[in-house]
């Protein structure tokens, strides 16, 4: 399955989903992608550009949430101008989708708003890529509904992503199960790490976060034979003005990287 330049699935190499969680500024995200493009380059690996316009399920309404769709989707075309990257970036609203079509190569259709059916079929029928992320409160045989939408809609390029499921208060955990069940729907399955490792609302109104172990949930999730990894990644994630807690810092993404890219040789070659 193509993403602009890059493919996910059998037959392709292991592919990654990098980019800050919120467009900050136009100067981070034009930084930060060639950044990454840089590394992805040492590394030997293809990558798409994520970063949101609008993160509009902020825990908090003070919670700084991005420019917006006009200013966001500009500062994405310069982010592809100047880097080439496949971009994506997410949507909330039907309405965001077609405007959002004509800069991004994937549209990303949010976990809480993976049962929008008036949302996915209005992003299917762009003809973008849709990497529909699996609701916290869906099993993987639930996805089956959720790619016929965008299916039945007349789209085929789909990507399913695994971002935990809610466990408790607090708390999320991945079942690696859901790497092998997801992929026996048809369709390359991401694993969206940074995000499998958030504490919502934990931080009493910010979502809280255990970073510390990005490296071992993502070689986890390469080891259970999954098609690409999402990680949010930021200069200093202390500083990153959403999911700074669970944010990967640049300086630790290449080794990183080589590592991934180590062990799904062995995996696809077991």
């Amino acid at each position: 399955m193509a993403a602009g330049s890059v493919s996910f699935g059998t037959g392709h190499p292991l592919a990654f989903v990098l980019g800050p969680c919120v467009i900050e500024s136009e100067s981070h995200a034009i930084d930060t992608a060639i950044a990454l493009k840089e590394i992805a380059s040492r590394v030997g690996v293809p990558i798409v550009f994520k970063a949101s316009f609008d993160k509009a399920n902020r825990t908090s309404i003070t919670s700084f949430r991005g420019p917006g769709l006009a200013e966001g989707l500009r500062v994405l075309g310069l982010v592809r101008e100047r880097t080439a990257l496949p971009i994506l970036t997410d949507i909330h609203e039907a309405a965001q989708a077609a405007p959002a079509a004509e800069v991004a190569d994937v549209l990303q259709i949010p976990a809480f708003l993976s049962r929008q059916t008036d949302l996915i079929v209005a992003a299917a029928k762009t003809g973008r890529a849709i990497n529909v992320k699996k609701g916290q409160f869906l099993a993987p045989k639930d996805m089956k509904h959720v790619i016929a939408k965008v299916t039945e809609s007349g789209n085929q390029k789909v990507l399913v992503t695994e971002r935990g499921v809610s466990f408790g208060y607090n708390n999320l955990v991945v079942d690696p199960r859901a790497f092998p069940m997801l992929r026996a729907l048809g369709y390359p399955v991401i694993f969206d790490v940074t995000h499998s490792l958030q504490l919502p609302g934990a931080g009493d109104g910010v979502t809280a976060g255990l970073a510390e172990y990005i490296a071992p949930m993502a070689q986890a999730g390469v080891a259970a034979g999954v098609d690409g990894v999402f990680m949010e990644v930021h200069e200093e994630p202390s500083r990153a003005k959403s999911d700074a807690a669970n944010a990967l810092r640049l300086d630790l993404l290449e080794p990183l990287l080589r590592r991934l890219v180590a062990l799904d040789k062995i995996v696809r070659h077991a």
